[in-house]
């Protein structure tokens, strides 16, 4: 396998789990080309501190992974009328993310895999359905062993075991699909405005071994990244990230109760 062994532009090492901004984080943060800003959807308090954070950064353009290009046009003209289209898209309640889109004054890319395209991607694999140039952002090279075995494990474990690990392979093509999506539209992003862009995601994809950033080191490494996760109860979110957030976990069921 082809590897590649370019670094990420950071602009500090990672930092312990904290429930609110330093004033060194904010200025790390005003300082990067993209700061990526991850999330666990449901959860409102990562809302509101991803809202905080637009507004301080003040981005000429934010990238998400919820909606496709047509809807997120939609959604930049005017916020507060996209409640109904948003409510079928099947994402978390939308004044949970207001917020962060009312907080931003400019285009929004969108970056969503539609859910036709992640099932024909399940069968086929990932390079045959990247919009863009599959063998620059490796999406033609196997992944690790290594990798490939932890992101099956991480897989198994999300979807509650109840599904055999052999049926992992397909659903890791899909997500690596949506990182190289989330980085693409990053890229279209930069050029159309210049930037300072923010992503908003999950924290699946900010992840910094192998989520957007790991695509964006390869494609654009001059960009400087910051990627930030949000943790629940005092528990940190995996992959790595510059700065790691904490907040309380907002009740839910137990999303395996029904495979017990």
């Amino acid at each position: 396998m082809k590897q590649f062994l370019i670094a990420l532009t950071l602009l500090a090492a990672p930092a312990s789990a904290q429930t609110t901004l330093t004033a060194d984080d904010l200025s790390r943060l005003k300082a990067a080309d993209v700061v990526i800003l991850g999330e666990v959807h449901d959860n409102p308090t990562h809302h509101e501190m991803q809202a905080q954070i637009v507004q301080a950064v003040a981005p000429a353009a934010l990238v998400i992974e919820m909606l496709g290009q047509e809807d997120a046009s939609a959604l930049a003209a005017d916020p507060a009328a996209f409640a109904d289209r948003w409510a079928k898209t099947g994402w978390p309640d939308f004044q949970m993310y207001l917020p962060v889109f009312e907080a931003h004054d400019g285009p929004i890319f969108g970056a969503a895999v539609s859910r036709d395209v992640a099932r024909a991607t399940y069968a086929d694999g990932v390079a045959a359905h990247f919009q863009g140039d599959a063998v620059g952002y490796g999406l033609t090279d196997a992944l690790p062993e290594d990798q490939q075995a932890r992101r099956t494990e991480l897989q198994f474990r999300a979807h509650c075991e109840a599904m055999p690990r052999e049926m992992m392979g397909g659903m890791i093509e899909v997500q690596r699909l949506r990182d190289a999506t989330l980085a693409a539209g990053v890229v279209r992003a930069m050029a159309d405005t210049g930037g300072p862009v923010a992503v908003i995601t999950g924290n699946g994809h900010a992840r910094k071994d192998w989520g957007v950033p790991s695509y964006l080191a390869r494609v654009a490494p001059e960009l400087r990244v910051i990627s930030v996760g949000q943790g629940e109860d005092g528990v940190p979110p995996e992959g790595g990230f510059d700065i790691v957030l904490d907040a309380p976990a907002p009740d839910r069921p137990d999303p395996c109760a029904q495979f017990k």
